[in-house]
């Protein structure tokens, strides 16, 4: 899940590629200037804005019009159609049970960040945010104008509610994210209070006005707690339209919607149906985007993208292809083991079986040289661990030195690098030493433990393109004797097992932003590790770790973030709970010529509700 989206669903679920993340700098509104990015730091009194950033100063004032990349001027209409592939049984993306299809449109937020600015929050249903003189609380002044779609006022109350709601409710992450605020206080109809636990967590204000509102009118009459079927009531642009569960999902633009002028809103959101086709496999995906049924693709396989759009409508310029720059931290994605599993308690097991992926290989002769591989949670922030430890980092690290691996201190983390012949046997020597430190011995070609029993695991997987890259990785396990085998299912099940712990290893994300913050607990914590339908998919448990996250969350300024942040990166990396995976610094995205944006990069590659149909038939 989404480091700022944790409680949405998104618009464009399944179009970004691999990570990301969207989300306390307070900027000045019309009345006062904040000038210092952390609560401590801000001037006395109260602060009174139209944004609140983790990063920096908000790049707009509180007089804009429209985001950079919207054009005010877009044409209203038309019908876009995306592939996702999977399957969905529910439209409440607020509970663990069901798989939700892509419904986020349909609610509003307090505040609304940009494909620019992922880390900055704009007021949206909220014209006015106001953060106390002691810290404490932070408070939003609604907008008066604000209406669900059936007509009723949107007012402090339903916020309050909806608090409430996903945190007795809602998925075990909301209550980790959110586990600094102590209470939401509806004071009249257009203001609500959200009272804090401390002053030192400076996220709050921004990650406060992610919640998607709900209408407590409506939801009072349902159970909350169970998968939805009927089309729910929200305020946001989009209302769900005709549904086709487990097949395709529209999503209708909601003719009057009250937020259409605001500056949030102006210029976006200029489809009248976005439809979602949802396919079991990505090749069958594939040729409908080819034979026009799809309409928009990022393509994630490099592969296809050298050799895949060599057919006609590519060659006669009706399918337009582009590389966007991508200009977003990445964070984490790969093969994470469950570490709740005996057979991967021990780290040097875990070492062993990380270093038997011979990355250069495949980047040669699958990847087209496209690819750099990942070495870092915190990849492109400046958060990233590199070399050894700094001054700064050892004071962290120092007190726990003896529950952390010497190597760590003396060492900088490093994975493998082959020349790409596919010849990595002194690799696998080496990885071989340590499953005999370990207790592992090999008979018979087999590595096995001191009764005999055999190293094997599953590799659960929920994307058939990605067997190509993980045969030969079970072929190099098995020289060090280790039975690993790929299993296939389809992403709700996949999901299904991923949140009940049920697997041995898998494809996981775990996307950051430039300002890492309350997530990190879900992702780390060894509270959350016990929590089924956390992130905490490795189950990583470690009193060093914990230690390590509050130190995140409570940094004093930009600095002891920024080191608390390379400590932790160290301790996981060193922990050798995942097989990283890699990345590129672009976004490949084919279009039918049909469609129009603004021809300004973003740095989140593209953002689609920003684009329009070119000649675009009224609905």
């Amino acid at each position: 899940m989404r480091r700022r989206s944790l409680l949405t669903t998104g618009l464009t679920t399944g179009l970004t590629a691999g990570a990301i993340s969207p989300a306390l700098f307070l900027m000045p509104g019309t009345m006062r200037r904040a000038g210092a990015q952390f609560l401590r730091d801000l001037p006395p009194g109260v602060v009174r804005t139209h944004a609140v950033t983790t990063v920096g100063a908000p790049q707009l004032p509180a007089d804009f019009k429209n985001f950079p990349y919207a054009n005010p001027d877009a044409p209203k209409g038309g019908e876009i159609v995306q592939a996702e592939t999977g399957s969905f049984d529910s439209l409440n993306p607020f509970i663990l049970r069901g798989v939700a299809g892509p419904v986020g449109a349909v609610w509003d937020t307090l505040l609304v960040s940009t494909a620019d600015e992922p880390e900055t929050g704009y007021a949206h249903l909220a014209q006015v945010i106001e953060i106390a003189a002691d810290r404490r609380s932070v408070a939003f002044e609604l907008r008066p104008e604000a209406r669900f779609h059936d007509g009723h006022k949107l007012t402090a109350e339903d916020v309050a509610w909806t608090f409430e709601t996903l945190m007795k409710h809602g998925r075990p992450q909301q209550r980790a994210y959110y586990a600094d605020v102590e209470k939401a206080e509806a004071q009249g109809p257009h203001r609500v209070v959200f009272h804090f636990r401390t002053d030192q967590n400076r996220e709050l204000p921004l990650i406060i006005g992610q919640l998607s509102v709900l209408p407590k009118h409506w939801w009072e009459k349902r159970d909350f707690t169970q998968p939805l079927t009927e089309p729910p009531l929200g305020s946001g642009p989009y209302q769900v339209g005709k549904v086709d569960f487990g097949r395709s999902l529209t999503m209708e633009r909601v003719k009057d919607w009250w937020a259409a002028n605001l500056p949030t809103g102006r210029g976006l959101y200029n489809f009248d149906r976005m439809r979602t086709e949802f396919f079991r496999d990505p090749t069958i995906a594939f040729e409908a985007f080819k034979a026009g049924q799809v309409d928009i693709r990022v393509e994630n396989i490099a592969r296809q993208w050298a050799t895949g759009y060599d057919f006609p409508a590519v060659k006669e310029g009706r399918i337009k292809r582009e590389q966007l720059p991508w200009n977003l931290p990445f964070g984490m994605v790969g093969f994470g083991m469950n570490t709740r599993l005996s057979k991967f308690s021990d780290p040097r097991v875990r070492e062993a079986i990380v270093c038997a992926f011979d990355f250069e290989w495949a980047n040669k002769n699958l990847f087209y040289g496209r690819y750099q591989r990942l070495k870092s949670y915190y990849t492109f922030t400046e958060c990233a661990s590199s070399g050894l430890p700094s001054k700064e980092e050892l004071a962290l690290l120092e007190p726990f030195r003896t529950q952390l691996p010497p190597r760590l201190f003396t060492e900088p983390y490093t994975l493998p690098v082959t020349d790409g012949s596919g010849n990595n046997r002194d690799v696998l020597r080496h990885r071989l030493t340590l499953l005999k430190e370990a207790g592992w011995t090999v008979k018979e070609g087999k590595l096995v433990d001191a009764s005999g029993q055999q190293l094997s695991f599953e590799i659960l997987l929920d994307n058939p393109p990605f067997e190509r890259v993980l045969l030969p990785y079970t072929q190099s396990l098995a020289k060090l004797g280790i039975d690993a085998r790929i299993r296939s299912v389809d992403p709700a099940q996949a999901q299904h097992l991923q949140e009940e712990f049920n697997f041995d290893m898998a494809l996981m994300q775990f996307p950051e932003s430039d300002s890492p913050g309350n997530e990190q607990i879900g992702f780390w914590s060894s509270a959350s590790a016990k929590e089924k339908g956390s992130n905490n998919l490795m189950g990583v448990s470690s009193p060093v770790v914990d230690a390590l996250v509050a130190k995140v969350i409570t940094a004093p300024d930009r600095a002891s973030q920024v080191t608390a942040c390379r400590a932790l990166d160290r301790v996981l990396l060193w922990g050798w709970y995942i097989m990283p995976n890699w990345t590129a610094a672009t976004m490949n995205v084919a279009y039918w010529n049909r469609f129009a944006h603004v021809d300004k990069p973003v740095r989140s590659g593209f953002a689609l509700d920003s684009w329009w149909a070119v000649s675009p038939t009224k609905g």
